[in-house]
């Protein structure tokens, strides 16, 4: 709708921006301006208003990926034949962008959420270190440098057996999307 336009390419810009910051560094300086410099927030999680920075840290990079992949795919879906044919015949545009397209070019989005949740669980582990939220990720990081073995794979079996369980939703859910999709 707005390709190519001044909205679109601050919108690429920002985004392009975030993907390439891994989470620890957005944290990082999350905590630099709005606990150091700014202080509006508390800096670490046990204080009222001590998860705001650690979400935030944690989604911008989902956030950011997901919209430019949304952006491509509906890209790639309005330049298609039916969409044209569609819009010949006269069909309202909103229900060409919601009904024909987004439908369409959600199924990508849907794949993507499997490896999302991995990067989000994953990021948790060094995010609420920097941030001395108490959770699995502290606890983990802790268990490393006590060298405590049980926790660690313990820690490890569960988390990676999180990540499939969401790895199998994220199938289910692009079955849900696209019936044509076989599961094998």
């Amino acid at each position: 709708i707005f390709h190519n336009r001044m909205i679109d390419k601050i919108i690429m810009v920002v985004t392009t921006g975030l993907v390439a910051m891994p989470s620890f560094i957005i944290a990082t300086l999350l905590l630099l301006v709005f606990c150091v410099w700014v202080g509006i927030f508390p800096a670490n999680g046990n204080e009222p208003g001590g998860l705001i920075l650690p979400i935030i840290s944690l989604s911008l990079y989902p956030m950011s990926y997901t919209t430019r992949l949304t952006r491509s795919s509906m890209l790639d879906v309005l330049s298609q034949d039916y969409i044209r044919t569609a819009r010949a015949k006269g069909v309202k545009p909103s229900k060409v962008l919601f009904k024909h397209a987004l439908r369409n070019a959600v199924t990508p989005v849907v794949t993507y959420a499997g490896p999302m949740i991995a990067y989000i669980i994953t990021g948790s582990l060094v995010v609420e270190k920097i941030f001395a939220v108490p959770g699995l990720g502290k606890e983990f990081v802790s268990s490393i440098i006590n060298r405590d073995y049980t926790m660690i794979m313990g820690t490890t079996i569960f988390l990676g057996t999180l990540i499939i369980i969401m790895m199998l939703v994220s199938d289910i859910l692009y079955k849900v999307f696209d019936p044509r999709i076989q599961l094998g």
